[in-house]
């Protein structure tokens, strides 16, 4: 059965919702994900077959992590050789890193004392110095690097990547957002679904909540017994087949009678995945303590359930943006969370399922090397103002050729020159390891066929294994 004939069961099976009963809709689904598990959904077999995505949402700053640049400490207090590119904010003088860099690993990558658990990993790494994006704007650079526009409602990577996959795991959502302590820039739409189903939205997780009960409201019912809850949902969905008979193609009816029978289905799997307290103390002890460091382990069990993709969360707003005493502020942030995401690459290989989750560490976009000036541009801040002309992040897992450095910004870091490298390349690379040609991976919506990549993209094969 060919590609193009497994998204049209999907879709007949999108329709049908509820209507199905007579055929057995969980064995149908379970054979679905069988065929998804094994590649059969995908152009070609891929190397990954889920994602972790780890948001450090404000903007990690290159020059303090994985991008070293010695001319900044010589030109310290400076201004730099031409003239400052433009930014949100002005910006003045060099400001050198208070960061030492040591190269770590056979593979000799340079990183930051911001991350001495990491560094243990750096052999895993694939290093992207030459990212870029398009504005120095939290909201739309947020939005371009998970869906791949930052104006435009589109879906985000992880609803794409559910609708053409679908989930290992019927009991639980194929995509989870998880965010400590209320919502990053943008909100929800960071994870929608726009004009795919509403099914294959991104299910937000508030990690600050330690008691996995109390994470997802009323996902038990107190009140009814199994057997009293199993006749009311068979009515249930039997008003529902007929409600949706009379009006066909209502995707967002489908999306909510698919959420009544989720729903129903997550009341055991779902506190069973995000109580991390089941797991040993050797474990608890290796990812360290923190809401940062706690999410990162559920994301390791979500994945190990067969969701298909996790997306971490630093925390509510943007907790890297570090407009300010830099020193201090990223330390905070690294603090919380480096021992954690060691932890998920350390625990994810020896546990086999490295080769097959691949793991996105990034930002929105960089800071700046020269030093963000005070309002009105007088006094200096000691902190970086948002860039977007050149950051860095890393890859690891899922068919990444770890110990490598791709691509290059300018002496100071200012700006993607060798190899630069957009967001529309980074997705067209992801979905390349995952199975996926991004140019053929599309959805039909307004008489349009809609890509993820819109109408850009090359596979950075130099990063692939």
């Amino acid at each position: 059965m060919n590609n193009q004939q497994h998204f049209s069961r999907r879709r007949f099976l999108q329709r049908s919702g509820m209507g199905v009963g007579a055929l057995a809709l969980t064995d149908i689904l379970r054979k679905e994900s069988s065929a998804s598990a094994s590649g059969q959904l995908t152009h070609f077999p891929g190397k990954a077959k889920h994602v972790i995505h780890i948001f450090l949402n404000g903007g990690m700053s290159q020059v303090d992590t994985f991008d070293p640049k010695p001319e900044l400490t010589k030109r310290a207090g400076q201004m730099l050789p031409f003239e400052n590119l433009k930014t949100e904010r002005k910006t003045g003088v060099a400001l050198p890193s208070p960061f030492k860099f040591k190269k770590h690993g056979e593979s000799g990558i340079p990183i930051s004392d911001l991350f001495p658990h990491l560094s243990r990993c750096a052999d895993e790494l694939a290093v992207i110095r030459s990212m870029h994006v398009e504005l120095p704007s939290h909201e739309m650079s947020l939005m371009l690097m998970n869906s791949g526009h930052q104006r435009l409602v589109r879906p985000s990577f992880g609803s794409w990547l559910t609708w053409g996959m679908g989930s290992e795991n019927q009991n639980l959502p194929g995509f989870i957002a998880l965010c400590p302590g209320g919502m990053p820039v943008g909100g929800a739409a960071n994870w929608r679904s726009a004009f795919l189903p509403g099914a294959y939205q991104g299910t937000h997780v508030d990690t600050s909540i330690t008691d996995p009960q109390k994470m997802i409201n009323h996902v038990r019912n107190t009140r009814l017994t199994q057997q009293e809850q199993q006749e009311q949902f068979d009515l249930l969905r039997k008003i529902n087949a007929k409600h949706l008979a009379s009006r066909p193609g209502e995707t967002a009816l489908e999306a909510r009678i698919h959420s009544f029978e989720l729903a129903y289905r997550m009341q055991v799997e779902a506190t069973d995945a995000f109580d991390v307290h089941q797991e040993p103390d050797h474990i608890h002890k290796m990812y360290g303590k923190g809401p940062q460091n706690r999410q990162l382990l559920m994301a390791r069990r979500l994945v190990e359930r067969g969701v298909r993709f996790v997306q971490t969360w630093h925390g509510g707003g943007q907790p890297w943006d570090s407009h300010s005493n830099i020193k201090h502020s990223h330390r905070a942030v690294a603090n919380q969370c480096d021992q954690g995401i060691a932890a998920l690459i350390m625990d994810l290989k020896q546990r086999g399922l490295l080769d097959e989750t691949l793991i996105l560490c990034t930002g929105e976009f960089g800071r700046t090397p020269a030093v963000e000036m005070g309002t009105g541009g007088t006094g200096a801040s000691q902190g970086r103002d948002h860039n977007h002309w050149g950051f860095s992040l890393w890859l690891a897992g899922g068919g990444i050729k770890g110990g490598t450095i791709y691509g290059a910004t300018d002496d100071f870091g200012f700006k993607a020159v060798e190899n630069p490298v957009s967001a529309h390349d980074l997705h067209a690379t992801m979905l390349h390891l995952l199975g996926y040609d991004h140019e053929r991976f599309t959805y039909r919506f307004a008489g349009r066929d809609y890509r993820l990549t819109d109408l850009f993209g090359n596979v950075v094969k130099e990063i692939i294994a």
